[in-house]
């Protein structure tokens, strides 16, 4: 099972409990009450978009990004909070950046073992475990909606997926792949700026903005086979991109306030 499909399982699981599990009386709440800020507990599924700058830029083109995690928001409306983001479906721009001029033609072609152009794929993949803290400044009488503050800290790791689904190259066989794949990974941080929407009905929450991550990184190969050598350049990349979540909630200690009117 991959990872993709696995997370989509899990998601569509605790969504399935959740809305179970949610009382009658919270969703069906009358027009003239609205809520105060709340503890609560959520997770929950994110897409972004992203376009790369830096170290990553000179290799990978744009990328889709799929994430899940868990978090905590006081009835400060404080949030702290437990990601996992997996991205993917980034191209190559170069196979000669990858592979050097030793292994391909003078067209840019690669043999195979059986002396025929050969069938390759390249692809970015990338992976990050963060935890963060935000703010949520509500802007009216939904004291859980509002603009959301966030900034994340962990690590992130990045490679080229190096695809021969024939398996007839035998330069790409095995670990000899490893030298080519360009793996390194490092610290990174990340900031959002959004919008983040809940209303009566807590499942129909989502949240939307912009997302910038910053990442410094070194190589995780003890050997380049393109560089012949060991690869010792520290690496820094930028992700930029649109984000957006969808809110699942777990568990809210939850305060109903009616309006009046005179």
């Amino acid at each position: 099972m991959n990872i993709k499909r696995f997370i989509f399982i899990c998601m569509a699981a605790v969504s399935f409990f959740s809305v179970m599990a949610q009382p009658q009386s919270d969703v069906n709440l009358r027009k003239n009450q609205i809520d105060t800020a709340t503890q609560m507990i959520w997770t929950g599924a994110n897409f972004s978009y992203q376009f790369p700058f830096g170290t990553l830029a000179e290799t990978f083109k744009n990328n889709w990004n799929i994430g899940t995690g868990f978090t905590y928001k006081t009835s400060s409306n404080w949030t702290i909070g437990l990601n996992f983001n997996y991205l993917f479906g980034s191209k190559i721009k170069d196979q000669v950046a990858i592979l050097g001029t030793d292994m391909l033609t003078q067209n840019g072609d690669l043999i195979d073992g059986n002396g025929l152009k050969a069938t390759i794929y390249f692809e970015g993949r990338y992976w990050n475990l963060s935890a963060g803290i935000g703010k949520i400044i509500p802007f009216g009488k939904w004291r859980n909606s509002g603009l959301w503050l966030r900034a994340d800290f962990g690590y992130f790791e990045h490679k080229i997926r190096i695809n021969d689904p024939d398996k007839q190259i035998p330069q790409l066989l095995d670990d000899y792949k490893k030298g080519y794949d360009q793996l390194a990974g490092g610290f990174c941080m990340s900031q959002f700026i959004g919008y983040i929407f809940m209303r009566r009905v807590r499942v129909a929450s989502f949240y939307a903005g912009i997302e910038v991550s910053e990442i410094w990184s070194k190589s995780l190969r003890n050997y380049s086979l393109l560089l012949h050598a060991k690869d010792d350049t520290k690496k820094f990349s930028i992700l930029v991109g649109p984000k957006i979540g969808w809110i699942i909630p777990l568990y809210e200690k939850r305060k109903i306030q009616t309006l009046y009117q005179y």
